[in-house]
């Protein structure tokens, strides 16, 4: 028996969402795991839910989902039926989420030749706990009781009330109306609410009752975005069915993910991931939208500018915020794990990345369309960036940009893998910081490089200052981050406090590949070492290479296999001009994708392919979440090679060598696509 709490595993879980609000349960529809539940924004409404009809929960045989927002759960009600062997009395419950909403339409449809009278009711338990307590494992409020952990917030205080119009629910924050569709009779018996019916079921015929929640939250700083996205309409076909209906799966799910912030509803944005991650992430939203380029640069301009409008202006320690630093996460409150010592203010700034990657994203949709005034509308934030950079990012004078937690209580890893384990020497034992991360450079050299760009195109001053300091950059790289071993050279993962390499042998090399900063003989390098059966699972690719001390393939970036880790080197792999490695790591991503439905978990196992028959969960690992489903597209545009032509606003295809799928359409892009 447990002796503490656990975070909620989610790997056996259905979700249907619409960002921001999610329902979670098994897979026949049920609520009984800890992570079940209504979410909305970082509420859990409901800690569950209950249907039964003539006193049984009936006999699940098959669920299916119609995009990310609607699925249908199905049962049979053999103790209602009669005695033939043929079953002829079915249960089908369609779940519908939409922003703030959640419907449940309850048929019985029978096969009969009587009437059945019986009685459908409906339980559910209202809890309004904060989504960190959830996550930390502590459940409901009599948790925030027995648990004796100091910083838990006090449990809710829930009122219940029965109007003309349905059962209203409610918090200080939150209120929640639940409805009742015709001749349903409202229950607020104990801790529980909900409805009954009493119901015929016509012979040969059906009968339907549905109950409804809508919910409204006072303090919430995100919300649903408006409109279509822009890639509504897009499909794929190809030689390999496995691409297509990831594609498809991933679009569905992005669409889910859209959302905008309550003070800019019509800045849409691409929420990180569910369950937890249901709000703005600089780095996550940022490469999700760059992800997403060849559909479209809508997404891309909105989330510009909307970080833009967050970007730092001052210095603040307990924040993290500098001048010109993009931020890192939003919330409504404070954000704290209890029982960890991390407590993250509402609108938080510690990340190393998220800065060039933002200027980096500015380069790139101009190059894919973004129209220069909004370009040039940017430009002061450009530079802002650009400066930070150089002034702040780099803390110590060295020439590389690295980070440091000066609170005790912010992020101790600020990389994209923000673990506190993530980064480590071969023998196991962790890095001490400040940390320069081998990618953050190669990224503020592209962002440099490309920043320099923009300014000249526009007229402005500064481009050949920052080519310049790009260079210096590159040079310093080549002396400082690469390691000598019997196995050939490498680049280190990262440097620490002492500008030592560490010499652990990651994933993160793979995001060096197409930025400028390697040479043709670096790059080979690196592309040998990605498809290396250390790194290479058969299903991905690994954070940590598995001849490392700290090797686990279930750690969460110490041997685990993140799909938009491996899509980054798999496009910079296409770009450096190395089709057949690309190739061994996309036909890994396609057989992970086969083994998780097509919905792309946020991390999978490393364990190797010539081992197991299919990618293992890792069973706390988000999904949908952004940059996963968006890797389907980065893929697919390796795969055919996508360049946009910003002078004939024509897109090129020069598909990869060797051919991974066959013949590829892709249907429904806005732009014009020349394949060469």
């Amino acid at each position: 028996m447990l002796s503490h709490p656990v975070q909620p595993l989610l790997h056996n879980s259905a979700i249907v969402l619409a960002a921001p609000t999610q329902a979670w349960s098994g897979s026949d529809g049920q609520t009984t795991l800890p992570i079940h539940g209504l979410y909305h924004s970082d509420t859990r409404v409901l800690s569950g839910w209950s249907l039964r009809v003539g006193g049984s929960a009936g006999e699940p045989i098959g669920s299916a989902a119609r995009g990310a927002g609607e699925m249908t759960f199905s049962a049979l009600l053999r103790h209602l039926d009669d005695r033939t062997a043929d079953p002829r009395l079915r249960l089908e419950v369609t779940r519908k989420v939409t922003a703030g909403h959640l419907t449940e339409s309850i048929t019985l449809i029978s096969g009969l030749q009587h009437a059945i009278d019986t009685t459908v009711s409906v339980r559910l338990v209202p809890d309004f706990a904060d989504m960190q307590i959830v996550k930390a494992g502590l459940g409901g409020g009599a948790a925030h009781v027995t648990s004796g952990t100091a910083d838990l917030p006090e449990a809710p205080v829930i009122t219940v009330k029965e109007t003309g119009t349905g059962i209203h629910l409610a918090t200080p924050t939150v209120a929640a109306l639940v409805s009742l569709s015709d001749d349903g009779v409202p229950s607020t018996a104990a801790a529980e609410v909900g409805g009954d019916w009493s119901v015929t079921v016509p012979a040969r015929g059906s009968v339907t009752v549905e109950w409804t929640i809508d919910i409204e939250h006072s303090t919430t700083v995100v919300q649903a975005a408006s409109g279509l996205p822009e890639w509504a309409g897009v499909s794929v076909s190809s030689g390999d069915a496995r691409l297509d209906r990831w594609v498809q799966r991933a679009l569905d799910d992005l669409s889910g993910l859209r959302m905008a912030t309550t003070a800019q509803p019509d800045e849409p944005f691409l929420a990180a991931g569910a369950p937890w991650f249901f709000t703005l992430f600089g780095r996550d939203s940022l490469w999700a939208a760059r992800f997403l380029l060849p559909l479209g640069t809508e997404i891309a301009a909105s989330t510009l500018r909307l970080l833009a409008q967050l970007q730092g202006t001052r210095i603040n320690a307990e924040t993290a915020e500098q001048p010109g630093k993009i931020m890192h996460e939003l919330r409504p409150a404070a954000f704290t794990i209890p029982g960890e010592d991390m407590s993250l203010p509402p609108l938080y700034y510690g990340t190393v990345d998220a800065t060039p990657l933002w200027v980096c994203l500015l380069a790139d949709a101009h190059r894919w369309g973004m129209a220069d005034a909004e370009v040039e509308a940017l430009l002061p934030h450009l530079e802002a960036a650009l400066g930070w950079m150089r002034d702040f990012g780099d803390s110590d004078g060295d020439g590389f940009l690295e980070y440091v937690d000066s609170t005790g209580h912010g992020l101790a890893n600020q990389g994209w893998k923000d673990s506190g384990d993530s980064i480590q020497w071969r023998d196991g034992s962790l890095a001490a910081g400040p940390i320069a991360l081998c990618e953050v450079q190669a990224y503020a050299y592209q962002a440099a490089i490309d920043g320099a760009d923009l300014l000249d195109t526009f007229n402005r001053p500064g481009g050949d200052t920052w080519r310049a300091w790009a260079e210096e950059l590159k040079t310093r790289f080549r002396q400082s981050f690469w390691i000598d071993s019997p196995q050939g050279r490498y680049p280190a993962v990262a440097l620490d406090a002492l500008k030592r390499p560490v010499d652990t042998v990651t994933s993160n090399i793979g995001h060096l590949l197409g930025t400028g900063l390697l040479t043709a003989e670096e790059s080979a390098l690196v592309a040998a070492r990605l498809v290396s059966p250390e790194l290479n699972s058969g299903y991905g690719l690994r954070t940590m290479s598995t001849d490392s001390a700290g090797y686990w393939p279930v750690s969460y970036h110490g041997g685990s296999v993140w799909t938009h880790d491996t899509a980054i080197a798999i496009a910079g792999l296409g770009r450096a001009g190395f089709g057949a490695e690309a190739g061994v790591l996309i036909t890994g991503l396609l057989a992970a994708a086969e083994s998780f439905d097509y919905r792309m978990p946020e991390l999978h196992s490393g364990d190797a392919s010539t081992a197991v028959t299919a990618a293992g969960s890792y069973p706390a690992a988000c999904r949908p979440q952004a940059w996963s489903a968006a890797a389907a597209v980065c893929v697919l545009s390796t795969v055919l090679g996508l360049e946009p032509n910003p002078v004939t606003g024509e897109v090129t295809s020069t598909p990869i060598s060797p051919a991974i799928v066959g013949n590829v359409t892709l249907n429904g892009l806005t732009a014009t696509l020349r394949v060469s």
